[in-house]
């Protein structure tokens, strides 16, 4: 079915399909007043994909082609550059190594780095074809690819810099995430699916289904409610039990997202929605009711964030479309129109 139709079907049901938010709440949330504060100009050429964030050291990492740009998150000041990471998608950080790893979808390779020095220690070859998601699990202390054009996730041995094991999944993975006591979960963006995998066997244990979402991209976790939060293409959220697969609650979102982070300390999830241009904020009223209490402009093509744990503002990468869209149906960039959006309370 054409992706238009097949949306079109899926909002069709939504009325009956959304459960588990309430109605009855407070109008006010952390959430209250929040629009995008400055945007920082960066230019440049290439793409762009997923941003992370360095509590410790108030650094925001930027994929942005063949390298990652390393920002001051107070004032935006470029203090960095991961330099040679050909078709870099994501930054899995590693506090508690004092190592950062990026996965360079072009070169099916990690490169690793310094959090202290930005400078690179390693590069790890070997991986499935074009790693997209990347993290890093403290539990095991190993980092998870997971490889859009093999359907796999490659695990690295952080001690060593080696490609140890390969995890067959069910389709083609997207975003992941690591709850910290020896479990990884991935969106299955092709079947619509979520996976469990555990991180000390390297063992898929389970594949649960994320209908009536459909396509989904980027994934959250609250680990003290064992929650899962998956953004989907139909403008839909699913909320599911970490630990059992089942579906808690479908939260309506914007169009186009590709990150959504959850904030533990205001129980706030936030997905952002490059089609619509919007940031959707979502209260974790209990594990199982939910309640969108703001929906934030932004810019359209903003539809990766990273979330700032200590100043509660949101990062975006954004560039300005152009008129003319590419033969693959995609919208041209205006050239030099990059920038970081930031997002939060005056």
């Amino acid at each position: 079915m054409p992706r238009s139709l097949l949306r079109t079907a899926l909002l069709a049901v939504l009325a009956t399909a959304i459960v588990g938010i309430s109605a009855h709440a407070s109008t006010t949330s952390p959430a209250s007043g929040y629009r995008v504060l400055s945007r920082w100009q960066l230019g440049g050429t290439g793409g762009w994909d997923y941003l992370s964030f360095d509590a410790q050291r108030r650094h925001l990492f930027v994929s942005r082609g063949n390298r990652v740009l390393v920002l001051d998150a107070d004032n935006g000041k470029q203090v960095g550059t991961i330099a040679d990471t050909d078709g870099v998608h994501g930054i899995a950080l590693a506090p508690d190594l004092d190592r950062g790893f990026t996965s360079d979808g072009k070169s099916a390779s990690v490169t690793v780095f310094d959090l202290a020095t930005l400078k690179t220690v390693a590069v790890v070859s070997g991986t499935g074809k074009n790693p997209d998601a990347i993290v890093y699990d403290p539990s095991s202390h190993h980092v998870f690819t997971f490889n859009g054009h093999s359907n796999s996730a490659s695990v690295i041995d952080t001690t060593k810099n080696l490609v140890i094991d390969t995890i067959p999944l069910p389709g083609r993975p997207e975003f992941a995430v690591a709850d910290g006591a020896g479990h990884v979960y991935a969106n299955i963006e092709d079947k619509s699916e979520l996976v469990q995998i555990d991180s000390h066997t390297d063992k898929l244990l389970h594949t649960w289904p994320l209908a009536p979402c459909h396509s989904p991209s980027s994934l959250a976790i609250d680990t003290a409610h064992h929650r899962l939060f998956s953004v989907c293409d139909n403008n839909l959220m699913a909320v599911l039990d970490a630990r059992d697969g089942q579906r808690v609650a479908m939260v309506p979102i914007g169009d186009d997202p590709d990150a959504v982070v959850f904030n533990p300390a205001t129980s706030m999830i936030y997905s952002a929605n490059g089609g619509s241009g919007t940031i959707t904020a979502v209260h974790e009223n209990s594990p199982d009711q939910y309640r969108v209490t703001a929906t934030i402009p932004t810019q359209r093509s903003a539809r990766t964030l990273a979330l700032d744990p200590q100043k509660h503002r949101l990062y975006l990468s954004a560039a300005q479309w152009s008129k003319t869209t590419k033969a693959n149906g995609r919208h041209g960039i205006v050239p030099g129109s990059f920038s970081v959006l930031v997002v939060g309370r005056p």
